[in-house]
């Protein structure tokens, strides 16, 4: 394909944070930005355009398609219908499979393993009749998730011992879900990678990741994985990222399980830009939303190279207060996401505290 030139118009599906940071390094390279989405968000503030409708409304939703260039997505649940209607019309980058795949936790289960890429053990639990096999498969400890529109420690629960599972079921609103072996880890990283529309693949440093109450509180770089394991992790989610056909940005959870005969199990992948990689955007010189904009308009990919350590720290809830001090930070590089709304358990932005690089990488 011919690469988009600058004023082209990039389309995004979804008004949250990262529809807005992607639309802002749009921006930076020329294009125009056109969001729809069934709720105003931060992305609006930012665009050059905005549609509000229903995801449902598939005529509105191809009518905003042919105001766009390319269209891509910023949240993996997108109803898979509507990006098919987009498609009808522009190319949607990443596609459809992505979106198919990493909607259904349990599909996306199947699709990895099918790879031959390691995770925890797995199963289906559709009700009662279930839970035998389950725990039979899985064994105890678990965690049983729903399949759909879980995030940020949403639709899960702990199931200690094979008695536990009728009441973490009630827990989760009894939805379809996956009962998920608890792994020991030492820690969890992810991978980013972004991938051109003729699957040039660029990675990101791995960055070492702490969450809180299952949100994810910081990431770091650089990380003290063995060479020869974040080499694996690469290969892994370069693997992914091929099966999918995919173009943009993608971010792949590990679990680091050390001197494990296999060291490191795939959590899950985000089909998009990352929380995992805002420490790119102030400790690379092309950040994952430049990138990401970058390989769904067919331009050539930037450089993923860190010119910085970095610790990113996520501003939750009513911490966003305290941007004052953060502003005034030596080394600190403050983004605030622009929300009306400062509730708890909410990112509301995130700061990135530069240094030096530390190793010769």
């Amino acid at each position: 394909m011919q690469a988009l030139p600058p004023g082209s118009t990039i389309g995004i599906l979804g008004a949250g944070q990262l529809g807005r940071m992607l639309a802002v390094a749009a921006a930076q390279l020329g294009f125009k930005c056109h969001v729809y989405s069934d709720v105003p968000g931060p992305a609006c503030d930012v665009a050059g355009a905005t549609t509000l409708g229903a995801y449902e409304d598939l005529a509105k939703v191809e009518a905003f398609a042919a105001q766009t260039d390319v269209v891509t997505y910023e949240f993996e649940n997108v109803p898979v219908a509507a990006a098919a209607a987009v498609e009808r019309i522009r190319p949607v980058r990443p596609g459809l499979k992505a979106l198919e795949v990493a909607q259904d936790r349990l599909t996306e289960k199947r699709f990895v393993s099918g790879l031959g890429i390691p995770i925890a053990p797995f199963a289906p639990v559709e009700g009662a009749a279930d839970f035998a096999a389950a725990i039979g498969a899985v064994g105890t400890p678990a965690i049983i998730k729903t399949r759909r529109l879980g995030y940020d420690g949403k639709g899960q629960a702990r199931v200690e011992a094979a008695g536990d599972l009728p009441a973490a079921f009630e827990a989760i609103g009894r939805a379809p879900a996956t009962l998920e072996a608890l792994v020991r880890f030492a820690c969890e990283v992810s991978v980013l990678l972004v991938r051109s529309v003729g699957g040039e693949t660029r990675f990101y440093d791995i960055p070492v990741n702490r969450h809180e109450g299952g949100i994810l509180r910081a990431s770091a770089v650089p990380c003290d994985l063995p060479s020869a394991h974040q080499a694996r992790a690469r290969d892994i989610a370069g693997k992914l990222a091929e099966a999918l056909d995919y173009v943009g940005v993608l971010g792949v959870e590990m679990f680091y399980a050390g001197d494990a005969p296999e060291p490191l199990l795939i959590n899950e992948f985000a089909p998009r830009v990352h929380n995992s990689g805002h420490w790119t955007m102030d400790a690379c010189a092309v950040g994952q939303f430049e990138n990401h904009i970058r390989a769904v308009a067919g331009w050539p990919l930037g450089t993923t190279e860190r010119h910085s350590d970095c610790r990113m720290t996520n501003l939750i809830g009513a911490e966003v207060a305290e941007w004052p001090q953060l502003a005034a930070e030596a080394g600190a590089c403050l983004h605030v996401y622009g929300k009306n709304e400062a509730r708890p358990g909410r990112k509301m932005g995130h700061v990135n505290r530069l240094k030096p690089r530390s190793d010769a990488g």
